[in-house]
């Protein structure tokens, strides 16, 4: 049964007790800029990129070398033109040690319709894929689809150029073999995925729906990975991961989300941490927290802290441990609530 676990905090903070090099793949979509104020707080956009580079810098570290990121993300539209913030944090990542290995693309197929006096309405968004190294875990095979109707009549009469690489005229020096797919009922899809907004939660601002995090999933883990969502929200991350099989960890930093997660995948929450806009940041990075007891955790770093054992009830039967940290002003370690 896979592990799930949700933590109340700020990812920055929360993931510096985890192990290096101990997550497969982190999927999210973290609060936007300008956006979700009364939810998140809300963080400048010309402020973004410092802020999200303080907890990249902890992406990069508990990421495996043959793990993946995935960043679902767009840019506003302000006074007249979109921001350019998205742009400068895809530069800053690099510098930061990311490869920016590609760029898909969620085309929203039902989305809102609208009317601006100089664009028309947002369809799509970005899913940014980085790396940290070129050669990365990915599973072509696993996100394969139909071939098409267009098969049956464009491989029915196959001509001279068909049948041997035939390379492009126009000089770019691509080519093909149109031969290698008779037979094949299925096919590697492009980089646009196309997916309807509708998801099962209502009530968070700002959900994407399953089937995307469950696409990458697929995509860049195995059975028995472990996938990282920092900025959980609803825990949609959370339910896709669990139901293919994969160990998961959610952190938001605000309750009524972690309590969101906790119910859509059986798990209760095991960390408790002052609440704060995302903008702001904590005195202190450890004060008047639980952890849980994660296999990605450093048990050396949890000695250290003196945290004490605990149990987190995940599912109606299945008893996973945890660890507490004695908060400041008490004698005696603090016990997870539920």
């Amino acid at each position: 049964m896979p592990t799930i676990d949700v933590i109340q905090g700020d990812c920055g903070t929360v993931l510096k007790s985890f192990d290096d090099a101990s997550i497969d793949l982190i999927v999210t979509s973290p609060p936007y800029a300008d956006r979700r104020k009364k939810t998140y707080g809300g963080i400048p956009p010309e402020k973004y990129v410092d802020w999200f580079l303080e907890r990249s810098v902890e992406f990069l570290r508990v990421l495996k070398p043959t793990g993946s990121f995935v960043l679902n993300i767009k840019e506003k539209a302000e006074n007249g033109e979109r921001h350019t913030y998205v742009i400068e944090l895809i530069l800053a990542l690099r510098k930061q040690g990311w490869l920016w290995t590609e760029e898909y693309i969620w085309h929203k197929r039902n989305c809102y319709p609208g009317k601006w006096p100089n664009r028309f309405r947002d369809s799509w968004e970005r899913c940014l894929h980085f790396t940290k190294a070129r050669k990365f875990k990915m599973n072509q095979e696993a996100v394969m689809v139909p071939m098409g109707d267009w098969a049956d009549a464009r491989l029915k009469s196959l001509g001279k150029n068909d049948t041997v690489r035939f390379d492009s005229q126009v000089g770019s020096g691509f080519g093909k073999n149109i031969a290698n797919w008779l037979d094949r009922p299925m096919a590697f899809p492009t980089n646009v995925l196309h997916l309807a907004t509708e998801c099962g939660n209502k009530n968070h601002s700002a959900a994407f729906p399953q089937s995307l995090p469950e696409w990458f999933i697929k995509l860049f883990t195995d059975v028995g990975d472990t996938v990282l969502d920092p900025f959980v929200g609803s825990g949609t991350t959370l339910k896709a991961a669990q139901l293919l099989g994969r160990n998961a960890i959610g952190i938001d930093k605000l309750e009524e989300y972690c309590e969101m997660s906790r119910r859509a995948t059986g798990t209760q929450m095991v960390l408790l941490q002052e609440q704060k806009p995302y903008g702001q940041t904590n005195q202190s990075k450890t004060d008047g927290f639980h952890q849980t007891k994660h296999p990605t955790i450093s048990r050396k770093k949890a000695a250290k802290s003196g945290r004490t054992e605990a149990h987190d009830t995940v599912g109606p039967e299945k008893s996973l441990p945890i660890q507490g940290k004695t908060p400041r002003n008490s004698t005696k370690p603090r016990k997870a609530t539920a």
